[in-house]
């Protein structure tokens, strides 16, 4: 069994020998989930690997409608910096 300290924030750090054994990577997300009042259960979330192809289509969900060109997009976005 491997102990860990919650930080004042809330915080917990996963055992070194536990993140080699599953092959854990900085970035990847855990889910927790209450079995009982002392008891949680940590699980690797299942996300598909981020690739370059995966913006695809982004712009499109975000226009609405589908009716506003990107020079549009480009001229609302600049106005904010």
């Amino acid at each position: 069994m491997n102990d860990v300290v919650i930080t004042e924030r809330g915080q917990v750090s996963v055992p070194a020998g536990i993140r080699r054994e599953m092959g854990l990577r900085a970035g990847q997300r855990l889910h927790f989930e209450r079995i009982s009042y002392r008891e949680i259960r940590v699980l690797v979330a299942d996300v598909a690997p981020v690739g370059p192809l995966s913006v695809l289509g982004y712009g499109k969900r975000m226009r609405d409608g589908g009716t506003r060109r990107t020079e549009d997009w480009m001229k609302e976005l600049r106005e904010g910096e």
